[in-house]
């Protein structure tokens, strides 16, 4: 077979009036269109009929890659296949198997899934999936994934450090094929052939940092003189205050409060358990937020995350945009921690420690354990709690929280506080 192209020949070759072709030998050629289109075709016949097969666009594809498609087409048909008919197989069997690949389902459970889930959780999962498990069985047809390549991701997450993300990756993974199971897409679930403890090293478990309630005193102080942005210095008020979990403070919402009723109501779907909340909000509680309404202006949260100069010099509003990218719309958790590591309190505090102190100072002062639990939203899930009642000691748990916000004034000013009871007779 004669080839009559060369690169030189295929790049100099101009436009006509007309389509016209330069031909190469063995049916394939190059056509020229009038707009300069160069176009790789090859002529062959099949059982008799004509056929017509486009190989691609120069300069896409090259005068050598062209030549190397048809010569496999040639080889193909010399065992009796039709090349086009081939072709449309082929790709008929690949979309077959993006549609049921791991990542095509994965990202169906995760709409899904993400019903009635927090923008900042759903965001945190997604990006989970991307970062670790997609890397790995995203291109695999979902039906063909075995438990090997389930461990396969959690050692890989593992390698990285010692943390939570390869049980969790494991998790995440059993939840998709429970959906693709569901819908038709898998008939077995690896990961449920799989424990955590068969695979991964075991991390001893560390309780979150606190300080001493005989710090408490210091901290305080600290909070109070932070030199840090103002709207963090009363996210730290506000922790101490209510001892909610960090979460649900950096995602509170205005329209939650009621200032005049002297009450937080948050919501079952930004609590931890999935239950709503009640939080009596003390004076000092009620002076905080009033404080802090005239730092967040008009936004609809509390503790909005901060513009980046461009956003501030662009003041084009970023919140739509960060809501549909899974990304949070409000101060990072992490922003109190790095506060508390500001202040000198790194490695011995963290917002959890609210808790902690909270919970231990108001035990040691003899107010009832099941108001304390209440507040700090510890609610036993069993049958009963079907019926758990959010506002259940509300009026007893009023009393405490103001008793609390009494105890940290006087506490900062080194003033002693006495019992609770003793001061209810």
């Amino acid at each position: 077979m004669r080839s009559a192209l060369s690169d030189a020949k295929v790049k100099q070759a101009k436009a006509g009036t007309t389509a016209w072709k330069i031909t190469d030998g063995g049916g394939l050629f190059l056509l020229v269109t009038p707009s300069g289109g160069k176009l790789w075709r090859w002529k062959y016949r099949y059982q008799g009929k004509a056929k017509l097969m486009a190989l691609g666009q120069y300069p896409d594809v090259s005068l050598t890659l062209a030549r190397e498609l048809h010569r496999k087409g040639r080889e193909l048909l010399a065992t009796g296949v039709d090349p086009m008919a081939q072709r449309k197989a082929d790709k008929l069997r690949t979309r077959e198997a993006d549609e049921n690949s791991f990542a095509t389902v994965a990202a169906k459970w995760l709409e899904h899934w993400r019903v009635g889930k927090s923008v900042r959780h759903w965001g945190t999962v997604s990006r989970r999936l991307k970062a670790d498990i997609l890397p790995i069985l995203g291109a695999c047809p979902i039906g063909t994934i075995g438990a090997p390549d389930v461990v396969a991701v959690a050692k890989a997450i593992e390698g990285r450090g010692p943390t939570d993300l390869p049980k969790r990756s494991l998790q995440y993974i059993g939840q998709i094929f429970r959906y693709a199971i569901a819908h038709g897409y898998a008939t077995r679930n690896p990961a449920s052939e799989v424990k955590p403890g068969d695979i991964l090293k075991s991390t001893q478990t560390v309780n979150q940092a606190c300080i001493d309630a005989k710090e408490l005193p210091d901290l305080l102080k600290a909070i109070e003189v932070y030199r840090g942005t103002q709207m963090t210095r009363l996210a730290f008020k506000l922790m101490a205050l209510t001892f909610v979990r960090t979460a649900e403070l950096v995602g509170a919402k205005w329209s939650e409060f009621d200032l005049a009723a002297a009450r937080w109501d948050i919501p079952a779907e930004r609590m931890k358990l999935k239950a709503p909340h009640i939080v009596p909000l003390a004076r000092q509680t009620i002076e905080v937020l009033e404080s802090l309404r005239l730092i967040s202006g008009d936004s609809e949260y509390l503790f909005p995350k901060a513009l980046s100069g461009a956003a501030r010099r662009s003041r084009t509003p970023s919140k739509a945009a960060d809501a549909a990218a899974g990304r949070s719309v409000t101060m990072s958790k992490n922003t109190l921690l790095e506060g508390l590591d500001r202040m000198g309190y790194k490695g011995r505090m963290t917002g959890h420690g609210f808790r902690s102190l909270a919970s231990t100072i108001l035990n040691e002062h003899d107010f009832d354990e099941a108001h304390i639990e209440l507040q700090l939203a510890h609610m036993k899930r069993n049958k009963v709690a079907a019926a758990y009642n959010h506002a259940k000691y509300l009026r007893q748990r009023t009393v405490m929280m103001q008793w609390w916000a009494d105890f940290l004034e006087q506490t900062q000013r080194g003033v002693k506080v006495l019992p609770f009871r003793s001061l209810v007779g």
